[in-house]
Parts: C-alpha cells; sequence; structure tokens
C-alpha cells in the first residue's frame, strides 16, 4: 500500500467550503430571505403610517407614530445584521465569478451597477454594530446591571441610526441575490459533465461504501444420490478406512505354491 501523501489526506479532512469555489451560494437563499424582510417592514409602516398624521404629513398621534417607528426599525436591524454577517462573502464571490462582459452588457448588468454601493453600505452598517458592542461592553464594566436598564432605549437608538442603512439594503440587497443567482447557474451550466465512471469510483469512495465486502462466491452444487452412493461404496481391491473413504487398492493374494503331482508309477 503506497503511502498517502501529506497533501492528498489535508484536502481530504477540509471541509467542502474550502476547496468549492462556489461556497458561497449557501448564504444565497439567507440574504434574499434578509432583503425580503426589510421591504416587508417597510410597507409595513407605510400602510399605518398616514393614520397618525394630518392632511399636511404632521403627527397627531406623536406616541402611535413614534411606536411603529421602533417596531420598523427593530424588524429591519435584525436583516440588516443578516447581511453584515454573510453579504461580503456573497459579495467577492461575485466579483470574482463575474466577467468584464457581464458589467458591460447581459442580464445582470444593472444588477452589477447597482452593486457599487453595496460594500459602502456594509461597512458603515459593520461601524454603527461595533460601536453599539463597544458601548455595550463599557457599560456592562463601569456600571454592573445598568444593561438592564439602558439596553432597550440604546437598541431603539442603534436601530434608529440603521433604518438609512437597511433602507439602502432594501434595494442594493435584491440586486446582489439575483446577481448570486445567476453567476453560480452559469458556473454550474459550464461545468464538464462526469462521465458514469466517475461517478460510479465516486459513489465506491463515499464514506458509508468503503470496507463492504464482496458477494460470497456461489456454493457448490450437491452430488446426486447416485454419485453419492458410488463415492461411499469402495470399489474391488480397495478397502476403507471409514465410510465413504477408500484406501488405496490392496496387492492381490497369490496364492502359495503347489507341488505337481507325483507322476504315476513313480
Amino acid at each position: 500500500m503506497s503511502p498517502t501523501s501529506p497533501s492528498s489526506a489535508s484536502a481530504e479532512n477540509q471541509p467542502p467550503e474550502a476547496t468549492d469555489p462556489l461556497a458561497w451560494r449557501q448564504h444565497i437563499p439567507s440574504l434574499a430571505s434578509a432583503a425580503t424582510g426589510i421591504k416587508q417592514a417597510s410597507n409595513a409602516w407605510d400602510g399605518v403610517s398616514d393614520s397618525f398624521c394630518d392632511i399636511a404629513g404632521w403627527p397627531v398621534d406623536e406616541k402611535g407614530y413614534a411606536e411603529g417607528k421602533v417596531k420598523r426599525d427593530a424588524e429591519a436591524w435584525k436583516h440588516v445584521e443578516v447581511f453584515l454577517d454573510r453579504g461580503p462573502e456573497v459579495l467577492v464571490g461575485v466579483r470574482a465569478a463575474a466577467d468584464g462582459s457581464d458589467y458591460v452588457e447581459g442580464p445582470i448588468s444593472d444588477d452589477l451597477y447597482r452593486l457599487r454601493g453595496i460594500e459602502t453600505t456594509l461597512q458603515r452598517a459593520g461601524q454603527l454594530r461595533h460601536e453599539w458592542n463597544q458601548i455595550m461592553a463599557l457599560m456592562d464594566a463601569s456600571l454592573p446591571g445598568s444593561r438592564a436598564l439602558y439596553q432597550e432605549r440604546a437598541e431603539e437608538d442603534r436601530n434608529s441610526d440603521g433604518w438609512h442603512y437597511a433602507d439602502e439594503l432594501s434595494h442594493q440587497g435584491p440586486a446582489l441575490v439575483r446577481a448570486a443567482e445567476y453567476l453560480t447557474e452559469r458556473a454550474d451550466a459550464e461545468r464538464p459533465p462526469q462521465t458514469e465512471r466517475v461517478r460510479a469510483a465516486l459513489a465506491r469512495s463515499a464514506p458509508g461504501n468503503r470496507g463492504v465486502p464482496s458477494e460470497a462466491p456461489p456454493a457448490a452444487p450437491a452430488l446426486s444420490r447416485v454419485s453419492a452412493a458410488l463415492a461411499s461404496s469402495p470399489s474391488a481391491g480397495q478397502r476403507t478406512v471409514g465410510p465413504g473413504v477408500p484406501t488405496e487398492p490392496s496387492a492381490r493374494a497369490v496364492p502359495p505354491p503347489t507341488c505337481p503331482s507325483s507322476a504315476p508309477g513313480r
């Protein structure tokens, strides 16, 4: 058996995403859901915001108006954090998979153009989250127990500041998702198809198929009754040690020599 090289052993131990150049595709559904969530939060607020205002657009129910905005901002920020966690990896993958011609013409040229500002949006939203985390850590260190008193208000301030980035991602996010879906589908179509032989080899090398013994050979056919009887009965000139086990044929008994009869008259 030839020893396994360190490079091949390390490649086998790596997770699939470490060797798959399109591993970022796993985040596309999450980003699509986050973009839809931001849009739904915005539409839900737009549907009721007018009821809190007069004809000129000024709030007449300031409490209801403020609570509605707080709810919208909090719902939208949850989806912004999804983009912060997974968007940068997908953005890098899209830029690596896109060709120069994709930016000039084609089905995703407009989407790629919309992505020019998404990196800035993610950076600024990420900075906002970083600052809020620092405030919470400082509050825990300097005033133990104060977080329970001020966290809700601090979250409202963060979410309110983050609504601007959520609104931008409601337009940039779907563009990123559409471009990512198109490029991954194109990459799959351009991959050469595997032959049946390669598929079979991959199936055999799967972890669940290793070390499976081959099928046992068929049993020898049983002897017929006649053959068994012939095999168990000793042939002429043979003796048996046990049932059906013949030994070497014994030498024929030679009769002792006899003297010739005396001649008459002798």
